[in-house]
């Protein structure tokens, strides 16, 4: 019923008069906007007040336009921005995340044909490059926070290679300057890394196997070999 509503008054020729704003029932931070009786499209209430929306105010369909594609935007850039507060983002999964969005929208729009209903609004590639420029500029999209944290997440976890922690960075969309700044602001060496994985993978394999495991993690074979040889359980602490 909506759709058919906005598609009514995206139609019209005449300038159309917003007799209406309320606050959003699911959401109190979105302004409901009434044109000529009818609800056309929702807003942020701080994009209400700087796109100067008011009462008794008259709209042409260029100007209809503007507002409905701040209304989209809007909306994306809060779902969004709810998912990078989660924790750190990087500018790479930020933009499979929006592109997923767009592929989950697509699909539901099918459905709903299928259903005999009206398809939503799809999501444009404009819209949600300007959504993840808007994210970068006020910091909540950052591929240097995002390094840091995925380096000190991985190596509090379990042991692993600085080798490895950059193939998996880079995989990430991560430049090689910002990797760097976060494998070195770790501070643990190589040899604590191979003798944290040794800690847990000791008692599944033999000597051999476990340096093959330890190589295959990205671990320098030398320094893998001789950490296993030398490993003492009592003490908890190889001699390299």
């Amino acid at each position: 019923m909506k759709n058919d509503l906005q598609k009514d008054i995206l139609g019209q020729t005449s300038d159309q008069t917003i007799t209406k704003i309320t606050a959003g029932l699911k959401d109190p931070n979105r302004a409901n906007i009434f044109l000529d009786g009818r609800f056309a499209f929702s807003l942020d209430i701080a994009q209400v007040v700087d796109l100067e929306v008011k009462v008794g105010q008259k709209i042409g369909n260029e100007r209809l336009r503007e507002l409905q594609g701040a209304s989209e935007f809007g909306k994306l850039y809060q779902r969004t921005l709810e998912w990078a507060l989660a924790r750190p983002r990087s500018v790479n999964e930020t933009n499979d995340y929006l592109q997923l969005r767009k592929r989950r929208r697509s699909a539901l729009n099918w459905q709903r044909e299928r259903d005999g209903k009206k398809p939503l609004p799809e999501l444009q590639e404009d819209t949600m490059n300007l959504v993840l420029e808007r994210l970068i500029e006020k910091g909540y999209v950052d591929d240097k926070k995002f390094a840091q944290y995925f380096v000190e997440n991985r190596r509090l976890r379990k042991g692993i290679s600085p080798r490895r922690l950059k193939m998996e960075l880079q995989k990430k969309g991560i430049r090689d300057d910002l990797i760097k700044q976060a494998t070195d602001s770790i501070g643990r060496t190589e040899e604590e890394e191979i003798l944290k994985v040794i800690r847990k993978k000791r008692r599944k394999y033999d000597d051999n196997k476990l340096v093959a495991y330890l190589v295959r993690q990205g671990f320098d074979l030398y320094k893998s070999r001789d950490a296993v040889e030398h490993y003492d359980p009592e003490g908890d602490l190889p001699c390299f």
